[in-house]
């Protein structure tokens, strides 16, 4: 299976420039209503991944809390700690769903690195949700047989147990 299958394609992707003001990259994850969102160069390349908690830093730790002084700060300027790994389109599956384990999306770049979409988890898993049988392996079924043969047994056993006392 190719990766570009679960590609969303970047004109369907809302994402922000390095140039862009805090204040900008707030407003449209706000509107789209995204916790983290991709950042690009002005000649598209992948930046990185601005998350909610880098914005929220940079707010209080930089700003004092005053959004007025957000129409200055650039998006580039703001330190990113969650750095989403992206893939190239040529990337195994196997790759895909390694990163897809610890990032809310997958950034996909091309060969000269420009952004090209996003993988998002929720694909990943309808479709892996889709394509999986949920039988039970014949194995485990037989084994929570017997056990429960075997607690059935216990469970009608009466005993009594005699304690001889000490003089």
């Amino acid at each position: 299976m190719n990766i570009l299958f679960f590609l969303t394609p970047k004109c369907d992707v809302a994402f922000v420039e390095e140039n862009d003001t805090l204040r900008n990259a707030l407003e449209k994850m706000e509107y789209h209503r995204y916790s983290a969102i991709p950042v690009l160069s002005r000649d598209g390349r992948f930046v990185g991944t601005l998350t909610e908690g880098d914005l929220l830093f940079e707010i209080k730790n930089q700003l004092q809390l005053d959004l007025r002084e957000a129409e200055r700060v650039r998006v580039k300027d703001i330190a990113m700690k969650n750095h989403y790994d992206p893939v190239d389109v040529s990337s195994s599956m196997e790759g895909l769903v390694k990163l897809a384990l610890t990032q809310n999306f997958v950034p996909v770049v091309d060969d000269l690195e420009h952004f090209i979409g996003i993988v998002r988890r929720r694909e990943l898993m309808n479709y892996l949700y889709q394509h999986q049988s949920f039988s039970e392996p014949e194995e485990p079924a037989r084994i929570l047989r017997q056990r429960t043969q075997i607690s059935a047994l216990y469970s009608d056993r009466r005993s009594t147990r005699r304690y001889a006392v000490a003089d």
